[in-house]
């Protein structure tokens, strides 16, 4: 019947019904053999395919992500759980109820069949495996070589290089005072200019105004200044694997990503410029480390933001989470309160490659 339910709809309602086949088995009874999972994967590459074969791109994917959020508190000590989400921002269930320790590093298994997580109990780490339907809990005697061996996934940033000797390559100064970035498909560069204007002087608010985006179809250029959004950009980000990757282009998703630095309470932030409709968004009221999902038109984001209010007390604290952003930049959290830290998250894409796309908490 599930089968059924996504061919009849054909290219129309593929979101729909792979929803409904999540419903589907979290009510079939439990006596039914382990393998409806996979019939529940194989369903959801099977829409994915069907989205393909008619020339559509889904706005939301099918895949599912495990975070590793830690709701803050009060009083006493709060502790991180599982939290498994469908990648349209719907909250499916809680995988954890530990309260022995912090849960982090949650990371699916390549199938996405089963999610292996760190448990940290004071300076000890042990591992663990859990099904993303909540079944079959268990200690692992150690991390699976692939859980031990995965890297965090590709992300933009603004990391510097170690020779600082040399001017940062993708702002200008007074060095370099233009610096520019072609888009892969050719379609627009940016020209990054350092004019003699006061704000140019320093990275902050104000800075950029003269940065211009070419459009190399009809030659027309346009100020930052003149676009929506604008508060000021510093340095271009580029991909954390591939310093000479500054775009994410995944059609109709077409990005260039830029970090400014606010001031010294609130640090820095991060702006999608969208190089579709002429804006720049703000992506966090602080910073935002953005994930490139290939294959789908749009992206995570690790976000951060600080001195948030801690429900029922007077204390704040600086946070974390995750963000799913669409093709006109309308996010989802992925977070049950704005009171939260995110310790870790995975997300499974059947039918797209890489299927899993992980990231990890720093140390």
């Amino acid at each position: 019947m599930s089968v059924l339910l996504v061919s009849s709809s054909r290219c129309l309602n593929g979101v729909r019904n792979i929803d409904l086949n999540l419903h589907i088995r979290d009510s079939t009874p439990s006596s039914l053999p382990d393998r409806r999972v996979s019939v529940k994967r194989q369903l959801v590459s099977f829409a994915s395919a069907v989205w393909l074969s008619c020339g559509v791109i889904p706005a939301v994917g099918g895949g599912e992500i495990v975070l590793a959020n830690r709701s803050l508190q009060a009083q006493g000590t709060s502790h991180s759980q599982l939290f498994l989400y469908r990648e349209d921002g719907a909250f499916l269930r809680q995988l954890t109820r530990d309260n022995s320790g912090q849960m982090i590093d949650p990371i699916f298994a390549p199938d996405g069949e089963t999610i292996v997580f760190t448990r940290e109990v004071g300076d000890h780490k042990d591992f663990w495996s859990i099904e993303p339907r909540g079944e079959n809990l268990h200690q692992l005697p150690q991390a699976p070589e692939w859980y031990a061996s995965t890297k965090d996934s590709p992300m933009f940033t603004n990391l510097e290089q170690e020779n600082r000797s040399v001017p940062n390559p993708d702002a200008p100064s007074d060095e370099q005072k233009t610096v520019s970035f072609r888009s892969p498909d050719g379609l627009v560069e940016l020209v990054l200019r350092q004019s003699d204007s006061e704000d140019d002087q320093v990275d902050g608010p104000g800075h950029g105004k003269h940065y211009e985006l070419h459009d190399l179809k009809t030659g027309k250029a346009t100020e930052f200044k003149q676009l929506p959004g604008f508060e000021g950009v510093f340095e271009i980000l580029h991909d954390s694997l591939n310093k000479d990757q500054h775009f994410l282009i995944e059609p109709p998703l077409r990005l260039a990503f830029f970090g400014l630095h606010l001031n010294s309470t609130d640090g820095d932030t991060c702006y999608a410029l969208d190089l579709v409709n002429r804006r720049l968004v703000r992506l966090s009221p602080n910073w935002a480390a953005p994930i490139p999902l290939p294959g789908e038109p749009a992206f995570l984001t690790w976000t951060s933001e600080r001195y948030v209010a801690i429900p029922n007390s007077k204390k704040t604290a600086n946070c974390s989470y995750f963000q799913r952003w669409d093709s006109n930049l309308r996010a989802v959290r992925y977070a049950a309160t704005n009171a939260v830290i995110c310790y870790g998250a995975s997300i499974y894409r059947p039918g797209l490659s890489p299927a899993v796309i992980s990231a990890r908490r720093g140390e």
